[in-house]
C-alpha cells in the first residue's frame, strides 16, 4: 500500500511530538537506571526497533566517508545528549541543559551558510544573537542577568553544560556534513547501532551501578526507547513522501514543545523567565530559517528536522 502524503506527513508530526518528549524520559530513566546505563538500554531497545520497522542496514552501499564522518557525528551527538541530562545535578538543570541542546537549528544554519560560501546577513546575525540571548536567560535562573550568575550556574555542573554546548556542535556538523556525502543512503540504523554500542563500552568502565527495577522505570524505559527510535522510523518515512518544507517550519517549535513535556514529565514547575528564555530561543532559531530560506532549505530542512 503506498504511503499518501497526508499520512506521511502526519508520521512526521508524530516523531516531532515524540523528540519532545525525550528530555523528560531520558532524565527519568538515568534516575532508575544510572546516567550510562539508562541511555545504553533506551539506544539498544530503540535500535531493536529500527531493525525492526526500517530493516538491518546496507553498509556496502555506503560511502567511505559516509561511514567514518556520519558514524563519528551521530554517535558524538547522541553521547553528549543523553549523557547530559542523565549527569544533571537537578531535574530543573536537566530542562536547562536541554535548552542548551536547542542551540542546533540556529547552529546548522550559520554553519550551512559558510559550506555554502552565501553572505552573513544582519538578518541571520540577529537571529543567532537572539537564539543566545534567550538561552542566557535560561541559565541565568531566577537570579538577575549577570555574567557571575551564569558563571555560577555552569560552575555548578560544568561536564553536562559542555557536553550539551558541544553535542549541538556535533548536530550542526551532522546535519551539514552527511547530507553532502550520504549519496541518498540513510544510515539510521548503523549508527543507532554504533551509539548503542559505545554506551555499552563506556557502561564497563563506570562504576558499579544499582538498576532500580519496578514497573514504573520499566515503562519509563520502554516509552524513552519507542520515542528514540519510533521518532527516527516515522521521520523516516515522513521526509520520503511527507511535506517536508511544512515539517521543517514545524520542528523549529520542538524546543517549546520540548520544555512544556518535561515540565510535565518530570513534575518541574519553570519560571516567567525560563519560558521567556525558550521562546527567544525558538524565535531565534526560526528568524535564522526565514533569514536562510531562499537559498539553504533545501539542503537543510531534512536533518533540522530529524533531532530532539
Amino acid at each position: 500500500m503506498k504511503l499518501g502524503q497526508q499520512a506521511a506527513t502526519l508520521y512526521g508530526i508524530i516523531s516531532i511530538l515524540l523528540w519532545s518528549t525525550m528530555v523528560g524520559l531520558i532524565r527519568s530513566v538515568s534516575e532508575s537506571f544510572g546516567a550510562v546505563g539508562g541511555a545504553a538500554l533506551i539506544y539498544t531497545i530503540g535500535t531493536v526497533i529500527l531493525l525492526i520497522v526500517m530493516g538491518p542496514p546496507k553498509i556496502r552501499n555506503y560511502s567511505r566517508r559516509y561511514l567514518i564522518w556520519g558514524t563519528l557525528l551521530f554517535v558524538s551527538y547522541e553521547m553528549c545528549f543523553v549523557l547530559a541530562l542523565g549527569l544533571a545535578s537537578s531535574r530543573q538543570q536537566a530542562i536547562e541543559l536541554g535548552m542548551v541542546n536547542y542551540l542546533w537549528p540556529s547552529f546548522t544554519i550559520a554553519l550551512a551558510v559558510f559550506f555554502n560560501r552565501q553572505r552573513f546577513t544582519v538578518f541571520l546575525g540577529i537571529g543567532l544573537s537572539l537564539a543566545f540571548a534567550g538561552l542566557i536567560w535560561v541559565i541565568s535562573g531566577d537570579k538577575p542577568i549577570s555574567i557571575n550568575a551564569i558563571i555560577e550556574n555552569i560552575k555548578s555542573n560544568p561536564l553536562s553544560y559542555f557536553l550539551a554546548f558541544i553535542g549541538a556542535i556535533f548536530w550542526s556538523f551532522y546535519s551539514n556534513v552527511t547530507k553532502r556525502i550520504s549519496g541518498g543512503h540513510n544510515g539510521m540504523v548503523l549508527f543507532f547501532t554504533m551509539t548503542c554500542i559505545g554506551l555499552w563500552v563506556l557502561f564497563l568502565f563506570e562504576p558499579s551501578t544499582q538498576f532500580n527495577i519496578s514497573f514504573n522505570s520499566i515503562i519509563l524505559l520502554l516509552l524513552a526507547s519507542i520515542a528514540t527510535g519510533g521518532a527516527n522510523a516515522l521521520w523516516t518515512l515522513a521526509v520520503i513522501r511527507g511535506n517536508v518544507a511544512f515539517l521543517g517550519t514545524l520542528s523549529y517549535f520542538t524546543p517549546i514543545l520540548s520544555t512544556a513535556f518535561s515540565s510535565a514529565l518530570l513534575a518541574t514547575a519553570l519560571t516567567i523567565s525560563f519560558w521567556q528564555g525558550v521562546v527567544m530561543v525558538t524565535l531565534g532559531s526560526i528568524i535564522c530559517f526565514l533569514a536562510t530560506r531562499n537559498t539553504l532549505t533545501p539542503k537543510i530542512v531534512v536533518n533540522n528536522g530529524q533531532k530532539h
